[in-house]
């Protein structure tokens, strides 16, 4: 494996009281392997980045670079580079020295800089500052930076979160078509579910320091693991419904409003995307949001029947919350 983490704890101490950020994290990452790492904010992603780069110290577990465990290497040993959400580039400097600083006086570092000026679109810049680039210039200068230090591991710490969307579109592209063609590991954390279900090989939900579900993005899409990730993952997430002995999992798109229906319920709010619209419903066993296209849309106050298609339900213990195979 290029990466693994095994049992990472770290706890922070604010006025006198413990706080967990990390509560015994694992997993693996391949070479030429993308995982994402989508949770809320407070999760706990930001501070896993950091112990993975060492810029922060877990309190116990172990990271493996390539199996070497690289808990006690330095930062600038440990062939990791990690890109933030902000650039992070000297704002007094060229783009061209702000690059050198990747690669400590190699002597090919001009034509090193270069190539790498190139394949990331911001050659026509390198004379200039910072201040005089755009955010998404900014952020590709930043990954460019991260690759030149030749990593084995590459850490994305949410790069694109303050791009305007229309710049977000694009540097999501450059930024997926480098990390497939890197041939080390790349995590990937984000708090985007669209991101994360089109950026990865493998998505891990992370929710108060813990991983929950690790898994192909679609299938934690399809099948979350436990009614914790039911609830978070999905935009809107997953509706559950107390069927007495167990809770019944369904997602908005998979239901259907139509005479017949075996769940009758009063419109309580619509909310329209244009061709679409969520349909927010009152029922006797629960809130449900139904997507229905906008030319079946029914109106605020109607009582109307919802079929819940029984391959699309998912089925979770009433207590512990877990998935019912």
């Amino acid at each position: 494996m290029a990466l693994a983490a095994r049992e990472l704890t770290k706890h922070f101490h604010l006025n006198g009281i413990r706080r967990t950020a990390l509560d015994g994290v694992s997993f693996s990452v391949r070479d030429r392997e993308r995982l994402v790492i989508l949770g809320p904010s407070g999760a706990g992603k930001t501070t896993l980045l950091r112990v993975i780069a060492g810029l922060e110290r877990a309190d116990d577990g172990s990271i493996l670079v390539d199996e070497r465990d690289v808990g006690n290497v330095p930062a600038e040993d440990r062939r990791v580079a990690i890109v933030f959400d902000r650039d992070g580039l000297f704002p007094h400097l060229t783009l061209r020295k702000n690059l050198a600083f990747a690669l400590r006086g190699d002597k090919g570092a001009n034509e090193r800089i270069d190539a790498a000026a190139h394949d990331f679109g911001i050659a026509a810049h390198l004379q200039k500052r910072p201040g005089s680039l755009s955010a998404g210039e900014r952020q590709r200068a930043s990954l460019a930076r991260a690759m030149l230090s030749d990593p084995r591991v590459l850490l994305l710490d949410e790069p694109l979160s303050h791009l305007e969307p229309s710049l977000r579109s694009q540097v999501r592209r450059t930024f997926l078509a480098f990390s497939k063609a890197f041939r080390g590991a790349v995590v990937h954390v984000t708090h985007d579910h669209a991101e994360a279900l089109t950026s990865g090989d493998r998505l891990a939900i992370m929710i108060d320091g813990k991983i929950l579900q690790c898994d192909a993005p679609q299938r934690v899409y399809d099948y979350p693991a436990s009614t914790s990730v039911a609830r978070f993952f999905g935009t809107p997430p997953m509706n559950l419904l107390d069927d007495g002995m167990e809770t019944l999992g369904i997602r908005p798109e998979n239901i259907s409003l139509q005479n017949g229906g075996q769940l009758r319920g009063r419109v309580m709010a619509i909310e329209s995307t244009g061709p679409d619209a969520f349909v927010h419903l009152q029922t006797p066993k629960g809130e449900l949001i139904a997507r229905v296209p906008a030319a079946a849309m029914p109106e605020i106050g109607e009582e109307v029947a919802a079929t819940l298609p029984q391959e699309h339900v998912r089925r979770f213990d009433r207590s512990a919350g877990g998935a019912i195979t």
